[in-house]
Formats: C-alpha cells, structure tokens, sequence
C-alpha cells in the first residue's frame, strides 16, 4: 500500500522554520554583527549572490560594520543592495571599503523591525502551507489512483494538518521572541 512522504513534508516544514531562524539572525537588535548582512542579496555578474561572496564582511567596533567589496566595479552594487534591503542601514563607500554604522535603535525603528520580523514569519507561514498544499494534492491523487482508502487518506490528512500546525506553531514562537528582543531597550 501507498503512503505520502510524511519525512520530505516534515523535512521541508523544518527547513522553512531553520531559513526564519537564519532571517532573524540578521534583523539588528542594537549591536553590529557580521550576520547582520546575511539577507542582503547584491545583484551582479549578472546574478545575485549573498554580500559574503563579494566581499569581506567584518566588524571593526560595536557600531559598524565594514565590507572590503573585492572588485571594485562592484561597490556601487554592493551600496544600492545594503540600502534597498529595508534594514534601516546608509552604507559609506571609501574606494573598495564601505563603511556601515549602526544607529541607535529609536521607538519607531524598533517597530519597524518588528514589522520586518512579521513580514518574514509570513512568509515562512506561506512555505510552510505551499508545503501542506503539496502532501495534500500527493494525498488526493493516492486516494484517487486508489492506492490509498479515504480511511487511510483522512490519517494522512490528519497527520499532515498536525505536521503544518506544528510548524506554524514554532513560527509563531520564534516571532514572539524576536519581537520581544528588538523591542528590549
């Protein structure tokens, strides 16, 4: 008898939950960190690459970080990348070094990560029931190819709305203490 891949669905739930995780690394909570750049994607080559494979990312004092670009025809990129990625950052190019100082965290900014914060749970939300669409349209097509009895599907489907309610759950979870980080003064 035929089954869904309950182990791929599980797998990719998780793995939406592990790429919220690794986003919220990167939403600033005062302090500059390397990880902070980490959802920048820079747009060249003609592909888009993370900012770490342009450049030296490092952070010379508490309240900057600095990024050594390697080409230097690849400094204005890098520039456009950091201020268009909605983290509230004016980065100082200096020929091939670009200088990023961490401004203190005001009342608004701090919301304004938290909206950031809630917009990427979102779309973790999102992957994790694209996840769920896809186990259920296997499971649909199981029952009508009649490998599986609409017993046997209704389980499945239990099992798989479980799996999804689990996932969201941790979603929920890690926003919660994200936010309450940001919003710590």
């Amino acid at each position: 008898m035929a089954e869904p891949d309950i182990d791929d669905i599980e797998r990719r739930m998780g793995k939406a939950v592990e790429v919220l995780k690794h986003e919220f690394v990167g939403l600033r909570t005062g302090r500059a960190t390397i990880s902070m750049l980490d959802p920048v994607r820079v747009d060249v080559y003609g592909s888009v690459m993370p900012i770490n494979q342009i450049g030296t990312v490092s952070v010379p004092e508490p309240r900057m970080i600095s990024v050594q670009v390697w080409d230097k025809s690849n400094v204005k990129a890098v520039e456009k990348a950091i201020t268009a990625s909605g983290l509230g950052l004016n980065p100082q190019a200096d020929g091939t070094l670009i200088r990023i100082p961490i401004p203190e965290l005001n009342e608004q900014r701090r919301k304004e990560l938290t909206k950031v914060a809630g917009q990427y749970a979102e779309q973790a939300r999102v992957a994790i029931r694209g996840v769920r669409r896809d186990g259920m349209d296997g499971l649909k097509k199981l029952e009508k190819d009649g490998e599986i009895g609409e017993d046997d599907a209704k389980m499945w489907h239990d099992e798989i709305q479980n799996l999804t309610d689990a996932s969201i759950k941790k979603v929920d979870e890690a926003l919660a203490q994200k936010t309450k980080e940001i919003l710590q003064v």
